[in-house]
């Protein structure tokens, strides 16, 4: 069976509110959002309906966000290294389209969005911290790399900080620093993601802190966001006084 064939009999559904993919029979509830079926929507008509666009953040970096925009909207980003493509997370979206990356780095297991037909359709390598890779919402999703410590791959380096989830990792690429929904920007200035362990998540931005401290960085890409880091360092500082 080919790949076509394999896409079109496979039975995949997105939730529209959060955008959480599921593999198989469709569920009467997402487990991610909780939202009733009549908010999924099968695979291929998603795949018709939102185009996963670029949108460049530098000269080797852009953010990917499906138009129109579908659920959350957790944004995944490609890096374009000497050794090939990679990205940080993954589209909510299958768009078949898409130039193929050889590696999708995975900051934590909330978002692995449809990984899986990347990975079906290009043979890439899917990474994700070992903790979190065996969550119940990744039991269906193929991981070719579980990893337990720091690592680097194709010169982007990779740190295991845990807190919002067990396995979080952030990744850091020359100048830019991938910290997904470690924390959200606000009207107010920052939060950390309430949606996980309080006192791990303030916990473990102590290492953030202390590793982007040692680097020379321009520019941060969080899940909905693209900032100056010189920006966002402050935020981050006044954060972690807050007690």
């Amino acid at each position: 069976m080919n790949t076509q064939d394999l896409l079109e009999n496979s039975q995949q559904w997105v939730c529209l509110q959060c955008g959480y993919n599921m593999i198989g029979e469709m569920p009467d509830v997402c487990p991610f959002c909780g939202a009733r079926h009549d908010q999924f929507m099968n695979w291929d008509v998603a795949e018709n309906t939102y185009r996963v666009t670029a949108h460049p953040v530098n000269d080797v970096v852009s953010q990917l966000l499906s138009v129109p925009k579908l659920g959350l909207e957790h944004a995944a980003y490609r890096i374009e290294t000497a050794d090939g493509a990679v990205w940080i997370d993954s589209p909510s979206a299958f768009n078949r389209t898409l130039a193929p990356v050889q590696s999708i780095l995975f900051t934590h297991h909330h978002f692995l969005g449809a990984s899986n037909q990347y990975r079906q359709i290009w043979n890439a390598e899917v990474w994700l911290h070992e903790q979190d890779a065996k969550h119940r919402l990744v039991s269906l999703f193929d991981i070719n790399q579980r990893f337990n410590d720091d690592f680097i791959h194709h010169g982007i380096e990779a740190y295991h900080v845990g807190g919002h989830t067990p396995g979080f990792t952030f990744y850091i690429y020359r100048d830019v620093l991938f910290i997904c929904d470690y924390v959200f920007l606000t009207a107010s200035g920052m939060q950390f993601n309430p949606y996980g362990p309080d006192a791990e998540t303030r916990k473990h931005a102590q290492r953030i802190y202390q590793i982007v401290g040692t680097k020379s960085l321009r520019t941060v890409c969080g899940y909905n966001y693209t900032a100056h880091f010189a920006d966002w360092l402050p935020a981050f500082e006044r954060l972690l006084a807050v007690r």
